[in-house]
């Protein structure tokens, strides 16, 4: 078996992975990182269609988050704005009407439900710390509840209630009965409320990268040079006080000190030795992957647009959740996607490809018209099935994890330390959030050297 040393060795290639070794190198150390895949980026992927660049994982950022911002600039890249221009399209059980702002107009009563419902999750949320939620007031209560609890307690109509279940598979990827309503809270706090994590414009979807997000991971994998090793599955990890040795592929890789930035359930597939303190793997076995597939249909050109939408569509009863204009920025070719999301993502993974494709055209046939059925590409990615995600956008806690496990979240264990989205204590599960969360754990190992 190669043996090669390092002082500290990072487990996985996204933005984590590679803030986290930026940052150590630029303070001297000698750094390893190991990616699973062929390719950097993790859960951020550029796909292609008719030669331009799609975002087949993470895509948008927006105002608020710095880190990822200030990358973006430092790298040579460059944002452009989310296509919002035109009248968006509400599709209510195969009925489709047009409305404008983030909100579908809907029943006066389940949109005044909708409103007071935001205001009240931002009062609950507002003096929550993101990185200690089991220390906030009640937190014992809003970890013994599911948001579904929550909402059937707290909303009558049920527009009111099908809306906030769209707004949690949109954020979360996940059913409301399956989070717990204080990881809800401080979820929602860490990108600073429950709106800016829906809003497009000026919003968490404000923006989008010209090239491609993944372009991101790949400038900083070049600076990185020959330290990035790709298709690298990390098998073992073995520790002591004070060094650590990790196995990959015939391969066995000695440091001072390690961080770990795979998703907090793929740890689970690691052969620890020894074995993980009862906390952290009971955290584990309990924070659980979100699930979501994205599709992108291109076209000659935006014909929407012409039309006066803006290609934005909100369903309720469809098994596509959310439609965008996902254009680049020179409109050519016209592409938009779809998101299936939660349960309908479960179903949407479990079809063949062509199936999947139908549709999807089919869908937004039905909503757009007849152009819509007359795509010149096609490309998709179930990320539930794919071996080193399980799971997209993020993980999140269901009810009683955070209360029993989440100490543990951010613990180093040893010389082993944690970074990844879900670590993060600002922008929680957003690109931004991974890139503070690998700056957060460089610092921790510096100082522990």
């Amino acid at each position: 078996m190669d043996q090669r040393d390092a002082d500290v060795v990072v487990v996985g290639a996204g933005l984590a992975g590679l803030s986290a070794a930026r940052s150590l190198v630029e303070e001297g150390l000698d750094v390893v990182v190991l990616e699973a895949r062929e390719r950097v980026g993790g859960r951020i992927e550029n796909g292609f269609l008719e030669g331009e660049p799609v975002e087949l994982g993470g895509q948008w950022v927006g105002p608020g988050q710095d880190e990822v911002l200030g990358l973006i600039a430092e790298l040579g890249l460059e944002t452009f704005p989310t296509w919002t221009e035109g009248v968006n399209l509400f599709d209510s059980s195969g009925s489709v009407s047009r409305y404008s702002g983030t909100i579908p107009k809907v029943n006066p009563i389940a949109l005044a439900e909708v409103m007071i419902a935001l205001k009240r999750i931002g009062r609950l949320s507002r003096g929550m710390d993101p990185a200690r939620p089991w220390t906030a007031r009640n937190a014992d209560r809003w970890d013994s509840m599911s948001v579904a609890d929550w909402v059937s307690r707290t909303i009558l109509t049920g527009m009111a209630r099908d809306l906030i279940r769209l707004a949690v598979h949109a954020v979360w990827a996940a059913e409301p009965e399956e989070i717990s309503m204080l990881h809800f809270l401080a979820y929602a706090r860490s990108g600073g409320s429950i709106e800016s994590l829906l809003e497009t414009e000026g919003g968490a979807q404000d923006s989008r990268i010209v090239g491609g997000s993944q372009a991101i991971a790949e400038r900083m994998a070049e600076d990185l040079g020959e330290r990035v090793l790709t298709g690298r599955p990390v098998s073992a990890i073995s520790r002591d006080d004070d060094a650590v040795r990790v196995g990959a592929i015939g391969e066995s890789f000695s440091a001072q000190r390690a961080i770990v930035t795979v998703p907090p359930a793929l740890t689970g597939r690691i052969e620890w030795s020894p074995a993980l303190p009862e906390d952290r793997a009971g955290l584990t076995a309990s924070m659980l992957p979100g699930r979501a597939t994205k599709a992108m249909v291109a076209y000659e050109m935006p014909f929407w647009r012409e039309e006066g939408l803006s290609g934005n569509v909100t369903s309720l009863g469809s098994p596509v959740s959310m439609v965008f204009d996902n254009s680049p920025p020179s409109g050519t070719p016209g592409v938009l996607v779809s998101f299936f999301e939660a349960s309908a993502a479960d179903r949407a993974g479990a079809m063949d490809d062509n199936e999947r494709r139908d549709l999807v055209v089919g869908n937004l046939t039905r909503l757009f018209g007849d152009k819509a059925s007359k795509p010149v590409a096609y490309v998709d990615r179930c990320w539930a099935n794919e071996e080193f995600s399980a799971g997209c956008y993020g993980a999140f806690m269901p009810p009683g994890a955070w209360t029993s496990w989440g100490r543990a979240l951010s613990e180093p264990v040893g010389p082993i330390h944690w970074a990844g989205a879900e670590v993060a204590t600002r922008w929680t599960g957003y690109m931004d959030g991974a890139i503070r969360s690998g700056k957060r754990a460089a610092r921790a190992v510096e100082a522990s050297l």
